[in-house]
């Protein structure tokens, strides 16, 4: 197999998404989602928050991070957020692998999250986006004058035919970023999606779950997701795009086995 040199590991934000709730989630994802927004909009105190952020990205051993919109939102971020932003990661020499999130349902806000995306120095947008469906050519059209890429992240879908679709023939700036830990959560193999999903595959985020049919995350091979087989069919394909590891448990901090689950994908991949 190649060895994770071909792409580097990123810390993936949202895997913080309770944190701002004391790691004690009762009600959900939005839950977390709002008191992360919460938490980072003042812009008063938004460059030492992020900062911590990202020190606790490097301190846990990575140089990459995926920027979650939960830690950075179009929806607020003024030029003040964007050049705080710049200045922690320039500071730390920390790169962007994606901005993730959910990306609005008009033209114009995609194009203010490709504003957010060219601050980070990032091309791959990971996530939802709604306006995809609303104003295709609009967010076609902004894609390719930015020379961003959207990669869709599965969550309801079954199969990566419904990916395929959605994506159809505008390769040059869709595609797919690759959710493991939803796959398992539908019952579908992801290293069988990651083979069928081919040269659309765009960002991969590295997740296990312990279950099929629910969604609690847990290490990299502790759960019933084949990680070992997704990074096979990586390697078969040449794969050398952008992974993160993703754990989002709603009722502690993941960072630890964050850790571990890298060092296991390392041992896997050597």
């Amino acid at each position: 197999m190649t060895s994770t040199e071909t792409y580097e590991l990123s810390y993936m934000g949202a895997n913080l998404v309770a944190q701002q709730l004391a790691w004690n989630m009762t009600e959900g994802w939005m839950q977390g989602d709002d008191a992360a927004n919460a938490y980072y909009r003042p812009v008063e105190t938004f460059e030492e928050r992020f900062g911590a952020f990202v020190d606790l990205a490097v301190e846990a051993g990575f140089k990459t991070i995926d920027v979650w919109t939960g830690q950075l939102n179009w929806t607020w971020a003024t030029d003040a957020h964007l050049s705080a932003a710049r200045r922690v990661l320039d500071a730390r020499g920390v790169q962007v692998a994606s901005y993730a999130g959910s990306f609005g349902k008009t033209a114009d806000d995609f194009q203010r999250v490709c504003d957010v995306a060219a601050a980070l120095n990032t091309t791959i947008l990971g996530g939802i986006c709604e306006a995809l469906a609303q104003d295709r050519e609009g967010v076609l059209e902004i894609l390719r004058r930015t020379g961003r890429i959207l990669a869709l992240e599965n969550h309801p879908e079954k199969t990566p035919a419904e990916i395929l679709a959605r994506i159809g023939d505008d390769h040059d700036v869709l595609g797919t970023a690759v959710d493991t830990g939803w796959w398992g959560t539908q019952g579908y193999s992801a290293a069988d999606a990651i083979r069928e999903l081919g040269a659309t595959v765009k960002h991969v985020h590295l997740k296990d779950i312990k279950a099929e049919g629910a969604h609690e995350s847990c290490a990299l091979g502790d759960g019933v997701v084949p990680i070992e087989g997704c990074l096979k069919e990586m390697a078969a394909m040449g794969y050398n795009g952008p992974v993160s590891i993703e754990h989002e448990p709603d009722t502690y901090d993941p960072t630890p086995e964050v850790i571990e689950s890298k060092r296991r994908v390392l041992a896997w991949t050597s």
